[in-house]
């Protein structure tokens, strides 16, 4: 019977119990695309990850993710978890793991305490800043079981964004209205039929906190692709920083957000998210976190 070792620990956080879990098969090799899947549903994780040797030797790996119903062509807890197992489980990991992933390379930067050891990850996103569809507010409200004034359009209006994963973003008006969100089922399945999308259509709602443009609240919900919430999700985090900062005044612009997420479910989560727009080029983002290992196991097959 084949068996594959595998590790659990949780990302964005310094908390044993905080953050977004994640299970990473540190060798998936034999594995087929359905075995994989079936593992991520018995999982029953937000994601897993399976690692496999890289297409490109100068490379270190290549990793594919799956939600307990499908797979990713990217996405941020993952990619930060991943990046703190496989560098703690070597004896002189490098300064950075570059990985092979369908939305393109991303290169997880390692990160370390004061006393050298190995704290968290920062990536960067495989891809720049890109605005899809606009999305109606009263979608976005209705997918919240919000009110249209719960719904915050100073800034912008709801739409589609992606620096790898698209999501739907939105602003609330407050960080009541945030709490009291909750994922319609039905609204959902109606956005994902205007609106294609391989999450089927998921959302990301933020808030302010205090006023403060750099400093925010966030949940995301992607009911239609397995996870109803989500503790913390870097991917929709990145492309938050990324519109955020193209919005910003200025043409050279480099700004940093504080973003709590997880609050509402218990699993209090903290994301650092960076981006950066030129005036030459397009807008560019990274997002890291602390981790904590959890545990590890043998699945057998």
């Amino acid at each position: 019977m084949p068996s594959y070792d595998y590790v659990t620990v949780n990302v964005f956080t310094g908390d044993r119990f905080g953050g977004n879990p994640l299970a990473v098969l540190t060798d998936a090799r034999g594995l087929t695309d359905a075995r994989m899947q079936a593992i991520a549903r018995d999982f029953n994780l937000s994601e897993t990850t399976f690692v496999l040797p890289p297409d490109n030797p100068q490379n270190h790996a290549h990793v594919r993710i799956f939600t307990p119903t499908m797979e990713l062509p990217f996405a941020g807890h993952p990619n930060v978890g991943t990046g703190f197992v496989l560098a703690t489980a070597m004896d002189h990991p490098p300064e950075h793991l570059t990985f092979e992933e369908t939305a393109g390379l991303v290169r997880a930067d390692i990160l370390r305490g004061p006393d050298k050891q190995i704290t968290g990850v920062r990536i960067s996103a495989p891809q720049a800043l890109s605005i899809h569809d606009a999305v109606a507010t009263e979608t976005a409200a209705a997918c919240a079981s919000l009110t249209l004034a719960d719904i915050l359009t100073t800034a912008h209006d709801p739409l589609v964004a992606s620096v790898g994963t698209p999501f739907a973003i939105a602003e609330v008006a407050s960080q009541e209205a945030l709490a009291r969100a909750a994922p319609d089922i039905a609204a959902f399945r109606a956005a994902a039929s205007a609106h294609a999308s391989p999450l089927r259509f998921a959302l990301l709602l933020y808030v302010r906190r205090d006023g403060d443009a750099t400093r925010l609240r966030a949940r995301m919900f992607a009911p239609l692709g397995g996870v109803l919430e989500d503790p913390a999700t870097g991917s929709a985090c990145a492309a938050l920083a990324a519109l955020l900062t193209s919005l910003a005044p200025g043409v050279n612009v480099a700004l940093h957000y504080e973003i709590e997420q997880g609050v509402e479910m218990g699993r209090p989560s903290l994301l650092i998210a960076s981006a950066r727009k030129t005036v030459e080029g397009p807008v560019e983002a990274t997002v890291a976190g602390g981790c904590v290992l959890s545990g590890r196991g043998k699945l057998e097959l």
